[in-house]
């Protein structure tokens, strides 16, 4: 066995060169088993990814409709089973859209998108702090691209402006309506106004304001009454709801054109059905009970209380989500800040360049549901004095 692993071809020089940059910029990357602290860096906002009650209502439809552990093929082949449709009607449904078309993850629809709907004579305005699975997929579409400062709506205008298209041409602009690394949101009213002037088609992912804003968690746009003026909308399984996969709403034509254009939906195989249960579940959870759902807006009203009671708020950027971001300049200070909390048992992931930019190193608190004052007053206490030491 050690011979057999001794002959196996070494990486490239270059791309070993590569690895040791990012260990000398201390920025290299490795899979770490979880540790038993309080949990201030998942995405799992309401706790469903925990829930006995959701994981036994999902195996409860696997039973009835679908007892197989895997799709066995794509949804074009041998893969759509009966729950994908009720899954779509039900998200159609909750998220008052005429159709959804279910993905196989949030990066799935995000590149399956903008590399199947904006053309060659298209052209695309996004955000430029946009997720990196909606820029892949803007880097694998022919339309042309131009990107606007993050939330900046003057230069979004500018933009649009310098645009010379003809009849042929649509232009999509695109956006988040929670940004994943700053927890904050663009003014979604005045951004429709701009995409109405211009006629173009407004494109915005919800990843982070499913389960969290509206009613019952119906995400961001919904909450303030804008879906209508929306031409795709973007919503993902594995952060609030507590599953996996993805699903993006809007037409029924849109849907049509995606199943017979859209590469990462057609040629790979779908949703084992245990995953399309759990998130039938976890939507019925959203529907019958708000509970988890108001702990987590206490939480994090009481969160952002704490960070003003000890005088840290110039070091946050301010958010109503449950992302709340503490800058802190440089990756070796980030992680010792984090390695300071993980050593009072708190688990907040140091966010390092160059996942985000050079000096816009961070820590990333999410804040959930089922934490208690006592953690989040906790947590704040150590993180000040820790920054107030350095």
């Amino acid at each position: 066995m050690n011979d057999y692993f001794c002959s196996m071809r070494k990486l490239p020089l270059k791309l070993e060169k590569r690895l040791q940059k990012r260990k000398e910029e201390n920025s290299f990357r490795e899979l770490r088993s979880q540790n038993s602290g309080v949990d201030f860096f998942s995405n799992d906002y309401l706790g469903f990814s925990r829930s006995r009650e959701i994981f036994e209502s999902a195996s409860k439809l696997v039973k009835e409709h679908f007892p197989l552990n895997g799709a066995t093929g794509s949804r074009l082949l041998s893969g759509n089973y009966p729950l994908f449709k009720n899954l779509e009607n039900q998200l159609a449904s909750f998220h008052n859209a005429q159709s959804a078309l279910v993905f196989n993850s949030g990066y799935d629809a995000n590149i399956g998108f903008f590399s199947a709907v904006p053309q060659k004579d298209d052209f695309i305005v996004y955000d430029e702090l946009s997720h990196a699975s909606i820029r892949d997929g803007i880097q694998m579409s022919h339309a042309r691209k131009f990107k606007f400062r993050h939330n900046d709506l003057e230069d979004l205008q500018k933009k649009l402006e310098r645009i010379e298209f003809d009849e042929n041409s649509e232009v999509y602009i695109v956006t988040e309506s929670i940004f994943s690394m700053d927890g904050d949101s663009p003014n979604l009213e005045e951004l429709i106004k701009i995409s109405d002037n211009y006629n173009t088609r407004l494109v915005i992912d919800e990843a982070h304001a499913t389960g969290v804003f509206g009613e019952k968690g119906e995400g961001l746009v919904q909450h303030m009454e804008l879906e209508k003026k929306v031409f795709a909308r973007i919503y993902t399984f594995g952060k609030a709801i507590g599953a996996h996969g993805a699903a993006i709403l809007g037409s029924k034509l849109l849907k049509d054109y995606l199943v017979n254009y859209c590469r990462s939906f057609i040629y790979t195989t779908a949703l084992p059905p245990h995953s399309v249960a759990s998130i039938i579940a976890a939507y019925r959870s959203l529907e019958n009970t708000q509970s988890e759902l108001l702990n987590l807006r206490k939480n994090i009203d009481f969160f952002k209380a704490e960070i003003e009671n000890h005088d840290m708020a110039q070091h946050f950027i301010e958010s109503d989500s449950a992302i709340q971001v503490c800058l802190i300049k440089g990756n070796s200070m980030a992680k010792k800040v984090a390695s300071g909390l993980e050593a009072g048992g708190f688990n907040v992931k140091a966010i390092l360049s160059p996942t985000v930019p050079e000096g816009g190193e961070r820590l990333r608190f999410c804040i959930h549901s089922y934490n208690s004052e006592e953690e989040i007053s906790e947590a704040i206490n150590i993180l000040s004095k820790i920054i107030l030491k350095h």
